[in-house]
Formats: C-alpha cells, sequence, structure tokens
C-alpha cells in the first residue's frame, strides 16, 4: 500500500490537469477504507496503458492506466521525437471526435508537436476519422493523430496514429502503425518526462477547408444517380451526419431522412447500449422510421463514421442488417463489375467469397492479418474490407476504412439495381448462383476476467477439436506459426469436411474472445428464390451448430 500510496502521489505531482488530481485524490481517500475503491486505484497504476498497432484506447480517468491529459501529453511526446529521429520538422495532422475530452487531447497533441519543433495542422471541428485519414495523403503530413475510440462504450475514448510523408512509402501514406514503428514510439513514450514537464506551445495550423475537399473529391467519383432513393441514415451519436449528408446529397441523393434522435453528437450514446451498428437493437430506431417513411435503404455510421452497415428490405424476413460479408461481397462484385483494377483484399476472418470475386473479374487477391493496418499496405490496392463492417473503396484517397465513401458507393448500387428493378437482396442472391451460398457468423464471448483469454486459446491449442456440425475437422492450423503470406498471430484456423471455417482469435481491441464462422453451400446456377431461401435456411441451422459446439467446448 505504501508503494501505491507513492505512485499515486507521483503521478498527482506530475498531473497536467486538476480535475484529474482531485479525481484520484478521492479515490485514494476511498481505497483507505473501500475494497473496490483499491482495486481500482490498483487497476489505474497496474501497469501504463499499452501503446501498440491501435495506438492507445482504453477508459477515461485519471493514473497512468486510463485515457487522461497527461497519458496523452507523455503519448504526443513520444511520437514527436520518434518522428524527429526520421525527418527535420516533422508535419503532424491531427484530428478528433465528438467524445468526452476529444478536443482536448488533440490541442495537447498539437501543442506538444509545436513545442518540439515539428508543425502541427489541427482538423476544425469533431469530424470522422475518414477525414484524417485523408488528409495525412491530402497535405503529404508525416503523420496524423486521431483522437477517437470509435464504436466503444461511452467511458473510453483513443488515439490513433498513421504515418505519412516521408516516413513510409507512397502506398502507405495514410495507413496506421505497424511494427516497427508502434514498439518504437512507445518506447518514446516510455522515456518521456512527467507530463508537466513537457512543454506546450501555440502556432499550429488550422486545415479549414479538408472538410469540402474531401467532399469534393468523393462525390465526383461517378456519374449521377440512374433512380431516386429514399434513404434513412443514422450518425449513431457520432460525428457522421454532416459529413454522410453532403456527400449523398453532392451525389443527387437528396431524400436522405435523418434518425434525428442519434443525429447529432453525443459522447453519452443515450439512446443505444453500445455505439456500433453491428450490436443488436442498434438500428431499431433507424428500422423503424425505414418503416414508416417506406425508405428504400438503411444506412448507419459508428460514431467517427470510418465504419458503414446498411439494412435492407429481405423478402425473406423484412428489414435486416447486411452481415459485414454480405456487404463486403456486393461491393467487390459492384467495383468489379464497374472495371476497378488491382488487387482486392480482406482479412484472414472475412468470407473467402471475396477471392472468387476478385478472380471472377480477372484482379488480384490477398489475404491479410485483421485490420486496417495490414490491408491499407497492400500495393496496388482496388478494394479492401473486414468483417467487422470495414470498407476501402477509395484507397487512392483513404488508405484506411471509410464509412463515408462506402456509403456513397452502396447508394449508387443501389440506385442502379431498383433502376433493373432489382435490390442489394436479388444481387446477393445472383452471387450465390455463381459462386456458391456463403453465409458468416461470429461468436463472441466478453470476459472481465483478461487472464482467461489466454487460457481459451491454449485449451483449444492443447485440445483441438475433432468435429464441428457434425462434419470431421480436416485441418487445424495454428496461426502463431503464420499461415502462407500471413505472418504468425494468436489465433486457430480450423477447416471441415464440409467446406466450413472456424477462426478463433483474441480481440485486438477488447475484451473478447471472438469465433469467426462462415459455412459454404453449393447453389445451382438456375436455383429459383425459393430453393435459394431453403439453401439460406440450411445454411443458417449449420452455423448455429458450430456455435453450439464451441460455446460447449471453449466457453462452459
Amino acid at each position: 500500500m505504501s508503494e501505491l500510496h507513492e505512485q499515486v502521489t507521483s503521478w498527482i505531482d506530475s498531473d497536467v490537469d486538476l480535475s484529474a488530481q482531485d479525481e484520484l485524490r478521492q479515490l485514494a481517500q476511498q481505497a483507505q477504507s473501500d475494497p473496490e475503491a483499491l482495486a481500482e486505484l490498483e487497476d489505474r497504476f497496474a501497469v501504463r496503458l499499452q501503446f501498440g498497432t491501435a495506438g492507445l484506447r482504453g477508459a477515461m480517468g485519471a493514473g497512468p492506466n486510463r485515457m487522461n491529459r497527461a497519458v496523452v501529453i507523455q503519448a504526443a511526446h513520444g511520437l514527436i521525437t520518434y518522428l524527429k529521429e526520421n525527418c527535420e520538422q516533422p508535419i503532424v495532422v491531427i484530428g478528433n471526435d465528438a467524445r468526452h475530452q476529444s478536443r482536448q487531447f488533440a490541442l495537447d497533441t498539437a501543442g506538444v508537436v509545436m513545442a518540439a519543433g515539428g508543425q502541427a495542422v489541427l482538423l476544425p471541428d469533431a469530424l470522422p476519422t475518414p477525414l484524417l485519414a485523408f488528409a495525412v495523403r491530402h497535405l503529404g503530413a508525416d503523420a496524423g493523430v486521431m483522437v477517437t475510440a470509435s464504436h466503444n462504450p461511452a467511458a473510453d475514448n483513443g488515439y490513433k496514429v498513421y504515418l505519412g510523408g516521408r516516413m513510409v512509402p507512397d502506398h502507405e501514406a495514410g495507413v496506421q502503425i505497424v511494427a516497427p514503428h508502434d514498439s518504437l514510439i512507445a518506447q518514446a513514450i516510455t522515456l518521456a518526462p512527467p507530463a508537466n514537464q513537457i512543454p506546450l506551445a501555440q502556432g499550429w495550423d488550422t486545415c479549414d477547408d479538408i472538410q469540402q475537399a474531401y467532399i469534393e473529391t468523393i462525390s465526383t467519383a461517378g456519374e449521377v444517380i440512374t433512380a431516386p432513393l429514399r434513404i434513412v441514415y443514422t450518425a449513431m451519436h457520432g460525428v457522421g451526419a454532416p459529413t454522410v449528408q453532403s456527400v449523398l446529397n453532392k451525389a443527387g441523393f437528396t431524400d436522405v431522412v435523418c434518425v434525428k434522435e442519434q443525429q447529432n453528437p453525443d459522447p453519452d450514446f443515450p439512446t443505444v447500449v453500445f455505439p456500433n451498428p453491428e450490436e443488436p437493437g442498434a438500428l431499431d430506431m433507424a428500422i423503424e422510421l425505414a418503416q414508416s417513411t417506406d425508405a428504400d435503404l438503411i444506412i448507419a455510421s459508428d460514431p467517427d463514421a470510418d465504419r458503414c452497415a446498411v439494412a435492407v428490405l429481405d423478402p425473406r424476413q423484412g428489414w435486416r442488417i447486411l452481415h459485414g460479408d454480405e456487404l463486403g461481397a456486393i461491393l467487390g462484385e459492384s467495383l468489379g463489375r464497374s472495371g476497378r483494377s488491382g488487387v482486392y483484399a480482406n482479412s484472414l476472418v472475412s468470407s473467402r467469397q471475396l477471392e472468387k470475386i476478385a478472380t471472377h473479374y480477372g484482379n488480384a487477391y490477398s489475404k491479410t492479418l485483421t485490420g486496417f493496418k495490414w490491408m491499407g499496405r497492400v500495393e496496388n490496392l482496388g478494394f479492401a474490407y473486414e468483417e467487422a463492417i470495414g470498407y476501402c473503396v477509395r484507397p487512392d484517397l483513404v488508405r484506411d476504412k471509410d464509412g463515408i465513401s462506402t456509403a456513397l458507393e452502396i447508394a449508387r448500387l443501389a440506385s442502379e439495381l431498383k433502376k433493373e428493378s432489382n435490390s442489394l437482396m436479388w444481387l446477393l442472391d445472383d452471387l450465390a448462383r455463381r459462386n456458391g451460398l456463403y453465409l458468416s457468423s461470429q461468436l463472441s464471448v466478453r470476459f472481465d476476467d483478461l487472464s482467461q483469454i489466454p487460457q481459451v486459446m491454449v485449451k483449444l491449442r492443447d485440445y483441438p477439436m475433432d468435429s464441428l456440425a457434425g462434419s470431421r475437422v480436416t485441418q487445424t492450423i495454428d496461426l502463431a506459426g503464420g499461415w502462407g503470406k500471413i505472418p504468425p498471430t494468436d489465433g486457430i484456423l480450423m477447416l471441415t469436411e464440409a467446406d466450413d471455417q472456424v477462426v478463433v482469435r483474441p480481440s485486438g481491441t477488447e475484451p473478447k474472445v471472438k469465433c469467426y464462422l462462415e459455412v459454404i453451400e453449393p447453389v445451382d446456377s438456375q436455383a429459383s428464390f425459393e430453393e435459394l431461401s431453403e439453401i439460406r435456411a440450411r445454411a443458417g441451422n449449420r452455423l448455429e451448430l458450430l456455435k453450439t459446439d464451441l460455446q460447449s467446448s471453449l466457453f462452459t
């Protein structure tokens, strides 16, 4: 307790935020008699919030294991120190979303960069993450910082770092950091002085026209709409609405009905449990609005608008959210039909169908580790996606997932299909007749005790599964040893005689173990709607059997 007291006192003395100092003093006082407060205090000082390929992400609060001004200032100091070792007077563009303290963290970062002899360029307001990734390339910056926790709970915030300019090859500009940059920046952060000893300076530039530059560039990417659509849009209490609406309107989609309760930024996300369009119930308000307004399409952004979800009217079951792999296949097919060349890429946990689509249109295909920090680095990239509703449809402009340009691409496609009296669901059926029916799902288990996560992986390695959904497991690949061109990662891939695939891996951003499931059913090229409905139901049942087997073997 005396050692913890010394750590707390030292941190308070070096913190730059008076409210954070008071928060720690109160918590330390409570910890003298309250075991829960003591456990909270111990957790805040157990380790420093780790800087890695996702930058920083964690719960807000005072102390070294939380997101706060002191941690951010030291992170900014480590980043600018690393940049200065590699280029003179580095240019750093900085953006932020609308979460609690996001703007303050961005201002602190700009101040540290300026005081250290760099040049900071601040985005003018709370804006989507894709605009920051766009700005790194557009401005030729050496690095970018985006203060956001994306779709994490309201209590969290984060700090993403991108490199560009003189730091990386051109095709990697505007991509999130990977090794060795992450570990070298992390090392520089550990050597940073206490936060109150790190100088901050004024004098940064503000890039007031970046939003308009993005809108002009993205919206002129294709032809005028071919059939009018009524689109219901929700920003999920995030920062996407002004940019998404402007992009859609400029392209001719003016009948956009917004979910008013979720349109304006609100860091508390009052109408949703988790501000993630994938979560059950997150789009309930959008679906109700679509039903009452006779909409053609629902488009949803996550809070920083780098992800895009789409819901459609499925004649089999009514309004439903497309799975990330379904939307990935639709986008890949759309871009292939339009003549988009280049490498089509997705992550090892995403559907195998994209390879078929790429091959059909004469394009190369690449499978990468999970995350756009890997997909964005693929040379001659034409299109990339991952099943967690992240899509890169304009890699020439944004080398990261971009929910805004994705919204525009899907609206254009829906408009073209409507003119032909077809729909996005019709296109999915058409793909099934050509490639077979690919159906994906996920089993995700959250852990309060983080030590249980590696235990799950050890269990699967020590006791491999013999069968899944009644089909013999023919191949078990420990991804810790790499797989083909995939570098080593913590995960297990299983293939069955029925051609089902399961990938089990710890989440990189949340305290979860995730199981990514895919089944493939053969489909006759002349299959009727009724026959496809039966095949979809059969594939869905097999997915449920996979979940049941995994749940009983790994999580009970």
